[in-house]
């Protein structure tokens, strides 16, 4: 246990000690972008998530649909079931039984379907702004561009540094130009 704290530690100097060298070297360019403003107001994020919303609320409306169909079977059931044979009543909660499975079944495939979309809708974005700020920091002469997240990734940093507003526009020009 103790070898492998050292080993953090040596990691994480050793990291301390690059990244001072590329800040402190003089012909080393190093900027941040804001990566949650970055991915919430480029148009591209913006229209996926358009396109998923329109998903999920046709998902939504068939399990509505599912669910009042359920619940129209079951209300059947309670009203007619005195008058209903033994047979009768047996084939009416087997088909209730069945339209239930069927609910929770779809429900099931559509979250697990919902989550698939969401993680590939996102994917296929950050890929896009990965593949803009490579195109961006070489054709701009920087070395790093390092991205200050909600979680701290980046303590501090001069705003002087901040390129997000000039990388959201030509991410969103080169977007627009699709």
């Amino acid at each position: 246990m103790q070898r492998f704290l050292v080993g953090i530690g040596v990691v994480n100097l050793l990291a301390v000690i690059l990244l001072s060298f590329f800040i402190f070297t003089k012909d080393q360019r190093v900027v941040y972008v804001d990566s949650n403003k970055l991915l919430n107001s480029y148009q591209g994020m913006v229209d996926a998530r358009a396109a998923y919303q329109q998903k999920a609320s046709a998902w939504k409306a068939n399990i509505d649909t599912l669910a009042n169909e359920v619940q129209q079977q079951i209300f059947k059931y309670e009203k007619e079931s005195s008058k209903m044979t033994v047979k009768e009543r047996q084939l009416s909660e087997e088909l209730i039984r069945a339209k239930q499975k069927q609910f929770t079944d779809y429900q099931q495939a559509t979250n697990t379907q919902a989550q698939q979309e969401d993680s590939k809708m996102t994917g296929e974005v950050v890929t896009q702004i990965n593949a803009y700020l490579k195109k961006y920091g070489e054709s701009n002469g920087y070395k790093i561009i390092l991205a200050a997240t909600e979680y701290g990734n980046l303590a501090y940093a001069d705003e002087g540094l901040d390129i997000t507003e000039a990388v959201l526009e030509g991410l969103n020009k080169e977007y627009g130009g699709r």
